[in-house]
């Protein structure tokens, strides 16, 4: 992100932070979401549970951030999407959209937002890192008004192979999540608590299928 002075990139930075740090699954995802990036055939992550769209808001130094957000990730904890609409009031005021993606992504093409099979628009990467790649675009208010009305969303990014990976996401609730209150920090941790347990089981079941699959092999 492209500020003026070093104090705005630190602040630029805490919004990053605010966004896939803080926001993600107090005791799995910061670690599990450094773990190699799902197969493509796995890119909708069927059946992954999910926290919807939500939003928080945090005191950075002299500005107040709020993100609404919602995290898609697959059924090991992978990060498969992360969206977020950053608003930023005070010393400095700004609003961006940001989508975080896995690694392994062609540059030149963004990624691709598309509102209820209306046109695309592009979202050019501003920052890859070893787990994900981020790509961002001012939010404006016919954008933010077009997601209010939309059923849902499709982001499209082009993987190494130069196949299209593009993930819907419902925009139920998002709405609420953007003129509501920001959740407290007791109700995140429930969603989050949920979340995780809800991984678990499903990582025990499919261990299970697999030992019962082994079992039987041996029998024949």
């Amino acid at each position: 992100m492209m500020f003026k002075s070093e104090k705005k990139m630190r602040a630029a930075l805490s919004v990053l932070a605010v966004m896939f740090g803080a926001s993600a699954p107090v005791s799995s995802f910061a670690q599990e979401a450094a773990a190699p990036a799902p197969a493509d055939g796995q890119a909708q992550a069927a059946g992954a549970p999910k926290l919807g769209w939500y939003k928080t808001c945090s005191k950075q130094e002299d500005n107040d951030i709020c993100v609404v957000q919602n995290l898609i990730l697959a059924n090991g904890g992978q990060l498969v999407t992360a969206v977020g609409l950053i608003s930023v009031t005070g010393k400095i005021n700004r609003k961006l959209l940001q989508v975080s993606v896995p690694t392994a992504r062609l540059i030149p093409p963004g990624i691709s937002m598309q509102i209820d099979g209306g046109k695309g628009q592009k979202l050019d990467y501003a920052v890859c890192l070893p787990d994900k790649c981020t790509a961002e675009i001012p939010l404006t208010d016919a954008m933010i008004a077009s997601l209010k009305k939309g059923s849902d969303v499709i982001f499209t990014s082009i993987n190494f192979r130069r196949a299209p990976n593009p993930i819907k996401i419902s925009l139920e609730g998002f709405t609420g999540a953007y003129d509501g209150e920001p959740v407290s920090e007791s109700k995140l941790a429930e969603s989050q608590r949920s979340l995780q347990e809800g991984m678990q089981k499903k990582a025990e079941e499919a261990r299970k299928k697999l030992e019962d699959a082994q079992k039987a092999a041996k029998a024949q």
